[in-house]
Order: structure tokens, then sequence, then C-alpha cells
């Protein structure tokens, strides 16, 4: 390849850590281009800054080093920066030896990520002890020196880093040999080694996004900021393709399909295949027609190490075929993960790029030469309003589609692949009039409850779905508010019919309970007490008709009965605040319910307790709650008792027909669609890949274990049975995390949103 002259060429070994620097890059005046490798460059003036994607994420080193080498033969007067992967995923040592003289530096402050000792650490821990490379089929580096290895490497401490001899260190460690890795905290840090290196003629820079905003810095480049998109007014799409198996994305997936975006999700063995599945790609072609879709790989058989660029080319192929068969302007595109990204631009025939904006840190905007728009974003990347922004990007809005135009949601039919080969879960769209009232308890203010509630508060979907009022303590959410660094107006009100909704205002019912000096992350009886008055003031709102519903943050079991309220949880706490002798836990995630026939006891306890009329009571509850969540006819699944549901006696004494049979025999007379007995491990895969609605467990673990597997980032714990819907966030209190402002707010984000669906409309 001859890359196009310029004044600074940067390498990246992914498409959306090559978009991601171009950003950081993009000058006050003229221009960056983006390059994939292999291709002609554009025609045109040369570009001050030429970002290059080798494509070399996955390839070996040999590859590696020949992709360097060409890039390089075809600016050979420009300065050079190396982007690498913050993780150190990918080739880096093949990367990093085949630039020449190198400074390394990949801390990335703006994500929590810096470098100690030679040592990558993440979110406060060594990298090698986090999950980041649970999908690479081998273990993490545990020090830049093992990533980089064969290369003789010499760590650069902090105070050399941060000493004003730092260019004078780097090219004494160069001259013995040696890579200079250099530690880093913060931005300042980075600004230092750029400068640095600066100084050091034909030495080039290694690093994170982070080290090439520094060179921006230096250089007097402006990052790319947000932009203004027109109008599509009968155009199709935008496709966004979710290339990643980061729990974090389907929070994020979770987002759009709440705002009405229908969610594909396609079997694993489907995208595997060499020729897409000519009904996948009618559907998928169908959707991109009418409006906004998702499209991803259906996790619900777990991620195979290694796999990911099988799944990624099969994504490709089968958008490339589909898109083949929408008429009209080329579809606009949002590309999750590096991997995806490329190969789907490859598919498409998408040869360059011309970056223009900004979503956020690392989604970036991009126009091809055919005229579309593409957001390109690391897979691990974002918040979980990240796909919403993006979508907003593209279309200047987050439309909310009406349900006849999409592929039929659970329950329905449609031309093309049943339930179980492709998933398309839809939303209802709610009717006219207010937006439902609900109480959200602040749960143990030792706990994460406090961010959770804000976090979720200040989310623009939350406040367009319903009128949260918070029971809590108001001194305690400013707290936590100013932990997360949001610039949230807590407002003290009296009354529910009192609070005001503004963006911005969160409206507390402030019952005062917590001293001031209350620590984070401490068991404490006084904060047990305080989320058991904020439980009762919301069920008395509850009873009062003051609110429609009620969403809890966690509360912590020790801490309450510490206080001496000796209940099993809040499922038991509310039962007994609206006076109801017997309620249902049900568990709710994007890819499965669970509802339990019981819940708080020992499993000898448990199984005594299981009887006909339970099992009945229960089924009905949690087809009552589905068909109120916008489900006509839910399909129900029924677990047995014993391992195989008995199998006919061989195991267990005959439970299953004592105390299961006569009910879902009494369930079907009344027209209920109710399966089972079914042994629970099947029960539980055929209901993750779309076949029910709803798995009715008998106890506890048996529930719980599957959905946690399933779907807890996005998981969401149901009351039903009581005067009003009650949800909650399935986690914890989280005790080591509490205070830090770590906590992951999209489970509290879909209790709301599930709340919201769930609960009645004042005016009914």
């Amino acid at each position: 390849m001859t890359a196009p002259a310029a004044a600074l060429l940067v390498l990246a070994d992914d498409l959306s850590g090559a978009a991601e620097t171009a950003a950081m890059l993009g000058p006050r005046t003229g221009s960056a281009r983006l390059e994939l490798a292999g291709a002609v460059p554009a025609a045109g003036a040369p570009a001050e800054v030429v970002v290059v994607d080798l494509d070399t994420r996955h390839a070996d080193a040999v590859t590696t080093t020949a992709a360097v080498a060409r890039a390089l033969a075809g600016a050979p007067a420009a300065a050079v920066l190396l982007k690498l992967d913050s993780l150190l995923r990918g080739p880096v040592a093949a990367s990093v030896g085949a630039v020449g003289p190198v400074v390394v530096a990949t801390a990335l402050p703006a994500l929590d990520r810096v470098v100690r000792g030679g040592v990558p650490v993440v979110a406060g821990g060594p990298l090698a002890g986090t999950a980041a490379w649970a999908t690479e089929g081998r273990s993490a580096p545990s020090s830049l020196a093992e990533a980089l290895a064969p290369l003789p490497v010499e760590v650069v401490p902090l105070r050399h880093v941060r000493g004003p001899g730092l260019p004078a260190r780097l090219q004494a460690v160069l001259t013995a040999g040696r890579v200079p890795v250099c530690d880093g905290e913060s931005d300042a840090d980075l600004d230092a080694v750029a400068a640095a290196v600066a100084a050091l003629p034909g030495v080039a820079l290694a690093g994170s996004s982070g080290l090439a905003a520094a060179v921006g810095r230096r250089l007097g480049h402006a990052p790319l900021g947000g932009t203004t998109t027109a109008a599509r007014t009968g155009r199709p799409g935008p496709l966004v393709v979710v290339g990643t198996a980061e729990t974090g994305a389907l929070t994020q997936v979770a987002g759009l399909r709440a705002a009405g975006v229908p969610d594909l999700a396609v079997p694993v063995a489907d995208l595997l295949a060499a020729v897409p599945d000519p009904a996948v790609v009618r559907l998928v072609a169908d959707a991109v027609t009418r409006g906004p879709v998702v499209l991803r790989a259906d996790p619900a058989g777990g991620v195979v190490p290694g796999a990911a660029r099988h799944l990624s080319a099969g994504l490709a192929r089968l958008v490339a075929t589909a898109l083949a068969d929408v008429p009209g302007a080329p579809v606009d595109l949002a590309l999750t993960g590096g991997e995806t990204a490329r190969r789907v631009l490859d598919a498409l025939g998408v040869r360059s790029l011309a970056p223009r904006a900004t979503v956020h840190h690392g989604a970036v905007v991009s126009t091809a030469p055919d005229g579309r728009s593409v957001v390109t974003r690391p897979g691990s990347f974002g918040g979980p309003g990240s796909l919403l922004a993006i979508l907003a990007a593209l279309t200047g809005e987050v439309a909310v589609p009406s349900t006849d135009q999409h592929p039929v949601a659970s329950g329905g039919t449609t031309e093309g692949p049943s339930m179980s080969t492709l998933t398309s879960p839809t939303e209802p769209v709610a009717d006219s009039g207010p937006t439902p009232f609900i109480a959200v308890t602040m749960g143990d203010g030792a706990g994460v409850g406090p961010e959770v509630v804000v976090g979720a508060l200040v989310d623009p979907a939350s406040a367009a779905r319903c009128r949260p009022v918070v029971i809590g303590d108001a001194a305690r959410l400013r707290a936590a508010a100013e932990i997360l660094g949001l610039d949230a107006e807590i407002a003290v009100v009296e009354r529910v019919a009192d609070a005001v909704f503004t963006p911005g205002r969160i409206n507390v019912i402030d019952l005062g309970l917590l001293p001031a000096d209350l620590p984070w992350g401490r068991l404490s009886p006084v904060a047990g007490h305080a989320a058991y008055e904020y439980i009762r003031v919301a069920a008395e709102l509850a009873m009062a008709g003051e609110v429609q519903g009620i969403c809890t943050a966690p509360l912590n079991k020790e801490a309450l009965h510490a206080a001496g309220h000796v209940y099993p949880g809040h499922t038991e706490l509310l039962a007994h605040f609206c006076g109801i002798d017997e309620v249902s836990m049900m568990l709710s995630s994007p890819r499965i319910r669970v509802i339990h026939v019981t819940t708080h006891l020992g499993l000898i306890d448990a199984i005594n307790r299981i009887e006909p009329g339970l099992v009945e009571r229960t089924v009905r509850r949690g087809h009552d709650a589905l068909v109120r969540a916008g489900i006509p006819n839910p399909r129900i699944s029924v677990c047995g008792i014993n391992p195989h549901a008995g199998e006919n006696g061989l195991f267990g004494y005959g439970e299953e027909e004592e105390k299961i049979v006569p009910a879902i025999e009494r369930l079907q007379a009344d027209g209920i669609d109710v399966r089972g007995p079914l042994p629970a491990d099947t029960a539980f895969f055929v209901a993750g890949r779309g076949d029910y609605d709803l798995v009715v467990a008998m106890y506890h673990d048996q529930g719980h274990g599957p959905v946690k597997v399933l779907g807890i980032e996005a998981g969401v714990n149901i009351t039903v049975g009581l005067p009003v819907i009650r949800t909650s966030v399935d986690h914890g209190t989280a005790f080591d995390i509490a205070g830090t402002g770590k906590v992951e707010i999209g489970s509290m984000i879909e209790a709301l949103r599930q709340a919201a669906q769930m609960s009645p409309r004042p005016a009914a």
C-alpha cells in the first residue's frame, strides 16, 4: 500500500481504534483521513493526518510486520504514531518491533486504565485479574514486558516521566537497545511523553488513544466535536450492528429496545454458515426498510473464545446480502467492535472514511465515499445510553416505531424464521395520557443504591417513560451525584403531587434518616432501618393510589435484620406492608423471564412447601403480569423438581406427579399455554432461545442461576401479586464499590422501564 503524504502517520490494528484516534487528532484546520489497509488513497489534497487501519488485530507476527513496513514505506517523512489497544490485545510486540525506535505509553486515563511499574491497571486492579481477555482464548499479560516479549524493555517510572530530564532518559534507554515503557496515570503524564519524544528525531510513539490526544494537543489540534444530522425522511435504517459479547452491550441494546427499536439476535450457527439463510436475509432487509434495527449474534449459546472473527465475518455476510435488497439511498450504519466494523465495510466495498464528528469518547461519525454515515465504536466503550446516543446522531431523533411495522414479538407469527431461529422482542408503544408515578426507594444508603438511583433518574429515556419520585435521603443523593460527576438538582418535595419534572431534576420525599458521616460500603443498622422506612412509605403511597408502581434500589438483608426488621427480603416486606398473604418473585432479563414458586427457603423446606395450589397461583400471577406487559398469550414452561423432571419415577418420589401435574392440567383447561413439568436444564435452554416467554422455577437457585448467567447486567426483580407492580435491580448493595462511582446503572434503568411499562396510567 502507498499511503498519502502526511505530516503525521497513524497506524492502528483495528478500525474502531483507527477512527477513535482520527477523532482525537482532528485538526483545527486541514483534515484527518482514515484509510483501510490495501485501499487506494482517496483523491484530493494530501491530508495533514492520515490514519491507516492495518487490520492486524488477529494477525500473526509475520503478517503484522509486513503490514507495518508497507505503510511506513508510503510515508517516509511522516512522524509516526502506533495506536495500541489500551488492554494490550492484538499483535502488540510485532507492531512495536516493526516501527523502529519507539517509546511506548499505553495509559488511557479517561477509562481508568493506567500503568504503574510497567503493569497495566484497569479500574484499580491489574489487567491480568480482569475479564477483559475473556474472549481472547488466552490469559491477559501481567506486565508490558510480557506483552512486548521478546523485545527488551525498560520501565520509565513516574518520577522520570514527571521530571525535567525525560528526553535524555528516553534517549539513554533507546541507545542501550531497549524499548522505553512509560508509566502514566494522567493526561499530563501522556503530554510529557509526547513532548519528550517530539525532541527525539526519528523516534516513533506507541500507545492508546489517550496518547494520540496528547499528540493532538501538542500540535494544536482540536478533537472532533458533535454534529447535527440532517433529516432522514423516507430513508431506510439505520442499521446498528453489535459485534461484541461485552456484558455492557446487552444493557445498551436493552436501551434501544426500550425506545421501540427491533432487536434481531441471530443464532451463532446461522452466522457461521457459509451462505446466509435467505429467510434471515429477508427479515433483516424488511426490518431495515421500515426503520432503525439492531443486528447481533445471539449470546444464548455462550461465547466461544477465538470465534469472534468468524462471527464478525458472518455478520458482515448477512449485512451485505440484506442491504443489497434494500432500495433507496445507502443505509447508514453504527458498527461496534473493530473487527466487526472492518468486516462489514469490506463486505460493502467501503475503502476509506472521512471522520467528521464524535458522539462520545470512541464513538466516531464518518462519511463513506458512497455518502452513507458510519459510526464506529470499540466494543467495550460507552455507558448504557451509548447506542441510543449513536442512533440519535444518525437520525436526529430516536423514533419509536409502531409494533405493526416490525418483525413480530414473542407470541406472534411472521413470514420467515421462527422465533426459535431469530428473536425480535419489541415493547408495545405506550398509550397517550400522563405517564405513571413511580415511587423509587433509595435502598441501603451505605451501598450503591443512591448512585444507581441518581444515575438512572437523570437518564432522559427514564424521564420520558414515567414520573419518578424518590423515597430516601436528599443529602445522600446529593453525595451520590457528586461522586458520579452529575449536575443533578435534588429537589425535596412533601408530597408526590408537589413534584415537578424537568431535565436533570430529581424529586425526593426526604425522610432524613441517615447521618451525614455514614460511611460508604459498611454494614449499618441505621442504613438498614432507613431502607425499611423507605419501603414502608412507598407502600403507603401505593395503597393510597398516589403512585402506580414501585421501583426499589437494593437493600442489605443483614443490615435490615440488625435494625430489628426480620424479613427475608423486599418481596416479603412489601407483602407485609400491603397486607398481602402471598406474592411471587419474577426475574426478568433481555433473554429470559423466571417466576419462582418458592424463594427464600432451604431446599428441603421449599420442596415440602410446593403443592398444586401454590404452583397454580404462581403461574397465574406470572401469566397476568405478562399480559399486563403487552404479551397477550404468554407461553409458559414449568420446571420439575428432580433431575430430568423425575424421568417417570426414576428420580425422586413422584413429586412431579403429586405437586405439579394437577396444577398444569387445571391451567391448561382454562386456556393458559403452559407446558411441563420439564427438566430444568431443558426448560431454560429452550426459553433462552425464545421458545417460551416465562419459566416457572420451583425454588430459588433453580431460577436465579440461569437468569444471572443469561442477563444479570440488565436484570430486573419484579414482585407480582401486590396491588401495584414492584420492580427492582437484580443485584445487591455491592459494598465493595459503593461510593466509588463505578456501579453499573443499566439494571436500574431497566427496572424503571419495566415498572413504567407494567403500571397503569393515572387516568386509568
